[in-house]
């Protein structure tokens, strides 16, 4: 089979697998393409062997070069006259009425083709818009609707840890996000907490889960009775991390049981026996923050 690399075309568009065409590349390599319909520039995120190769029309072209010093001459020219589109689009979008947002211009490599990313609440009939630009471009216009996970992996910025957006810096797409990760992981459902600047869950929800689905199988679950030597109570609090639980014995008495034995040992007894169970939980959402 013939060796395939994953490019991502252009800047911001989705990463597909090209037919390496003999040519060496290593990752972070800006390469030109040729595509269905013209040339492209594209990014090498990552060599990939042949066995990737499941289906023909997987395969969306091939690597024809490096990019050239006048190759990224003409990159760079094309994201200068890619501002000069946007702001023409924004103008016909504003005089048409438009309930739009457009997020991002960006021209082919071989100019035959404008890229017009844009957001919107609701679908928007846009075929006069599109009329309008092919006329002040002339060439082929493509007005494109996407999510607010897609703008933030555009605009780019920083999430609440103090890093780069994932979306932004490396991730090649996204991946499925239910609120049962956070359940699983017995964060607050709290909107404000696992939600990122997109509105969404926040991706990195996905990265440890299966690590904290393995680990909550030894463990009891909220709700659940427990013994506590002679007495027993309801688990009101799980740390999945840390293997240990709150039990409520009842009359405002809370432990501390470790799990990671074989049977449940108290860490921590009633010494916070007058605390109250809301000042508990904010002790382990900070403690889940931590992690």
């Amino acid at each position: 089979m013939d060796r395939v690399v994953q490019i991502q075309l252009g800047e911001y568009r989705p990463v597909g697998l090209f037919d390496i065409n003999s040519i060496e590349v290593s990752r972070g390599d800006i390469v030109i393409v040729e595509v269905e319909r013209g040339s492209e520039f594209g990014r090498v995120v990552s060599v990939t062997a042949g066995g990737c190769k499941s289906k023909a029309d997987a395969i969306l072209g091939k690597i024809l070069r490096k990019a050239t010093e006048g190759d990224q001459k003409q990159i760079e020219n094309n994201r200068m006259k890619a501002q000069d589109a946007l702001n023409s689009c924004v103008r016909k979008i504003s005089e048409r009425e438009l309930d739009m947002q457009i997020i991002k211009a960006e021209y082919t490599f071989d100019s035959s083709k404008i890229i017009f990313s844009f957001t919107s609440d609701g679908r928007v009939d846009f075929r006069n818009l599109v009329k309008d630009l092919a006329k002040i471009f002339r060439v082929r216009i493509e007005l494109k609707q996407i999510g607010v996970r897609d703008k933030a992996k555009i605009v780019g910025g920083y999430g609440v840890c103090g890093r780069e957006l994932c979306c932004s810096s490396y991730m090649k797409g996204f991946h499925a996000l239910s609120i049962k990760m956070a359940k699983e992981q017995g964060l607050p459902l709290n909107p404000s907490r696992i939600s990122g600047v997109c509105g969404r869950i926040k991706c990195c929800m996905a990265y440890e889960f299966s690590v904290y689905k393995e680990y909550a199988k030894a463990l009891p679950h909220v709700g659940d009775k427990l013994s506590v030597g002679e007495e027993s109570g309801k688990v009101v609090i799980v740390n999945i991390l840390k293997k240990y639980v709150n039990v409520d014995l009842g009359e405002g008495r809370i432990v501390k049981v470790q799990c990671d034995t074989q049977s449940p040992r108290i860490v921590e007894s009633a010494a916070v026996a007058t605390k109250s169970k809301d000042m508990d939980d904010s002790d382990h959402l900070h403690e889940m923050e931590d992690h």
